[in-house]
């Protein structure tokens, strides 16, 4: 279950065309985005495809188990925000908004996500915190542009290999996991381990920044002391 969720159930709020059409803003760079988050939706209103024009849709914070497959009507949308709901899943048909730049999905119950969502080229933020993920498919390693991937609080035992091929990636986030420290680190989790920008020395304990230091001079004994 996502964290900080009731247990109690809902029906939902039922969204009328009209009330969804007030929900529509206009940003400070000409941006329309369609606001409904904190509405208590169950589902998704089939009513919002009349709006798919939109260049960003916040569908956060409510009560969602499902993205209908008609998400592929918002061709335009820059920014998909889905977090905090209840998805288990996704639909491949996500894959068709190729002009997103932003995907959020973070706080869900997501246990995997579609090898798909590797053709989303222009994604430079995907966020999947939150979730029950316990690996990456290895498409994710096609997102060329992705600059930001969050990871944190998953179930991952293991670096996903695939983050050694975003070439572009200056952050990553996998606080929080059960990362099995004791593995012998391969070339490709060196690389990723590089990348890494989890917390500052001076936020760290004696004991921790010890641990560290001591985790640090194991990779420098396997690459040498020099750069993986």
């Amino acid at each position: 279950m996502a964290k900080g969720k009731k247990t109690r159930q809902s029906k939902g709020t039922t969204i009328t065309l009209k009330m969804a059409q007030n929900c529509v803003e206009l940003s400070l760079v000409g941006k329309r985005r369609l606001d409904l988050s904190f509405k208590e939706l169950s589902t998704v209103p089939k009513c919002i495809q009349k709006l798919c024009d939109i260049d960003e849709l916040d569908l956060s914070r409510n009560l969602i188990r499902k993205v209908p497959d008609f998400i592929d009507h918002f061709i335009n949308i820059c920014v998909l925000d889905l977090h905090s709901n209840y998805l288990e899943e996704l639909p491949v048909t996500i894959a068709r908004l190729q002009n997103l730049l932003v995907l959020n999905l973070c706080n869900n119950r997501l246990t995997s996500i579609p090898s798909e969502l590797g053709l989303l080229k222009k994604l430079h933020t995907l966020n999947l915190g939150l979730n029950q993920l316990e690996a990456l498919p290895g498409s994710i390693g096609a997102l060329k542009e992705l600059r930001h991937i969050g990871l944190s609080d998953n179930r991952f035992t293991r670096i996903p290999g695939c983050l050694s091929r975003l070439t572009k990636l200056e952050r990553v986030s996998l606080d929080r996991n059960p990362i099995l420290t004791e593995q012998a680190p391969s070339h490709e989790s060196l690389m990723i381990t590089e990348k890494l920008y989890l917390v500052k020395k001076s936020f760290l304990c004696e004991d921790c920044l010890s641990k560290c230091q001591t985790e640090r001079k194991k990779l420098e004994d396997v690459t040498g002391g020099k750069e993986p």
